[in-house]
């Protein structure tokens, strides 16, 4: 059938009525698909926004490991590297195989959010990193997938670290409170009977070789210092638990490491096998501090660095200056220390020698009384290669 041909105005009129019927219409339709669009640009605007908010590293892996999808954080923490198309235990851990308990596979098998802390290497640090691993809806193609997120929590763990320290500190404080007044009778007796020895020298001179009574006399005088320095030490174990007001003045660390020595040459001479080497520095400044604290710490430093190397090996001990402040490095050729202890040294009763040969408040006590003296204590050890102790303490003001 032909479609019938206007023949009258009116049939025209009503044919031009429909026209702009349907323009205004069309019109008013692309005009609500472009707020749409608007719309949409604006929320995805809001989604990236959000999406760049968000400071965990993000990916999707398929169900065979390999990352199809990262968010700019990736960029910020691997600079220089492409991950997509690469499996996540290459990239984010250099290895060639899957890793032992994956998160993501985990997640997989069991349909269900899965979390896990890991802890490896970045460069030239080690990382604590909380891992969520989330399983996603099967795709159009029916392919499993994941969502992997990431957070750095090494600053956390460093101060949860810290928080552990100070309790343990507190813990040990209590316990020094109740020995110090034992450990003060037996001490305060042995230097009473010292001090009467030396009192009756003079009446052994005439009745003994010079040499003998200048040996007599040198060990009277090293029994009262070092009873005297006992008590200090008894004192310092008060640390622990509360802020303790200490005689400060200004403290030569290279005459406290030869006074140290001078204590420790018997010990010495009766491992034949064994060397000390001093490398002091002729122009090291002083240091505010406490001398007899100062001499606990290289004292401590010393029988472990005796400990490590047995009856043969070389220790060293040097100072340094740098920028105003002072740097004391006691060093071993031992077997060094694995890297998961390192951080376990200076916590109370923690110790790696045998039944009998401590107890593991030596680097405890050292580390409080750094930290009394606003300086640092760390260790630097490879495991059969050594280990050196640093303690870098501020200089001195000018008086």
């Amino acid at each position: 059938m032909q479609a019938q041909t206007p023949t009258t105005l009116e049939d025209l009129i009503g044919i031009e009525h429909c026209k702009i019927g349907f323009y205004q219409e069309l019109q008013s339709k692309l005009e609500l698909l472009r707020q749409s669009n608007l719309e949409l640009e604006s929320k995805r605007k809001e989604i990236q926004a959000l999406l760049d908010g968000i400071t965990d590293l993000m990916a999707v892996l398929s169900e065979n490991l390999i990352i199809q999808r990262v968010n700019h954080v990736f960029a910020q923490w691997y600079p220089q590297m492409e991950p997509v198309g690469r499996h996540c235990y290459e990239v984010f851990r250099g290895r060639s195989q899957r890793c032992e308990e994956c998160p993501a596979i985990k997640a997989l098998d069991l349909d269900r959010v899965v979390k896990d802390l890991c802890i490896y290497k970045v460069g030239e640090e080690f990382k604590h990193y909380e891992v969520i691993a989330s399983p996603l809806k099967e795709g159009s193609a029916g392919e499993r997938r994941v969502l992997l997120f990431k957070r750095d929590v090494t600053l956390e763990k460093k101060f949860q670290a810290q928080f552990y320290q100070a309790e343990k500190m507190a813990t040990v404080g209590v316990l020094a409170a109740g020995v110090a007044h034992e450990i003060n009778n037996p001490l305060a007796a042995i230097h009473g009977f010292a001090q009467g020895l030396k009192r009756r020298l003079a009446r052994l001179e005439p009745q003994v070789e010079g040499e003998l009574f200048n040996d007599f006399q040198e060990y009277t005088e090293t029994i009262v210092k070092e009873c005297l320095r006992c008590h200090d030490i008894v004192r310092t174990l008060l640390t622990f638990s509360r802020p303790h007001s200490s005689g400060m003045g200004r403290v030569d660390l290279n005459q406290c490491v030869t006074d140290t020595l001078f204590i420790l040459k018997h010990r010495i001479k009766e491992r034949s096998g064994m060397g000390v080497q001093t490398s002091l520095c002729p122009d090291l400044p002083v240091i505010s501090g406490d001398e007899s604290q100062l001499k606990q710490v290289i004292l401590n430093l010393l029988t472990n660095a005796f400990d490590a190397v047995a009856d043969k090996g070389l220790i060293r001990i040097s100072t340094l200056e740098q920028k105003n402040k002072v740097e004391l490095i006691v060093a071993d050729n031992g077997s060094g220390i694995p890297e998961g202890l390192k951080e376990k040294l200076f916590e109370p009763f923690y110790t790696t020698k045998a039944v009998g040969k401590g107890i593991g408040i030596g680097l405890s006590t050292c580390y409080a009384i750094v930290q009394q003296h606003q300086g640092t204590i760390r260790v630097e050890s490879s495991l059969g290669k050594g280990a050196s102790f640093h303690v870098i303490l501020p200089g001195a003001q000018e008086p």
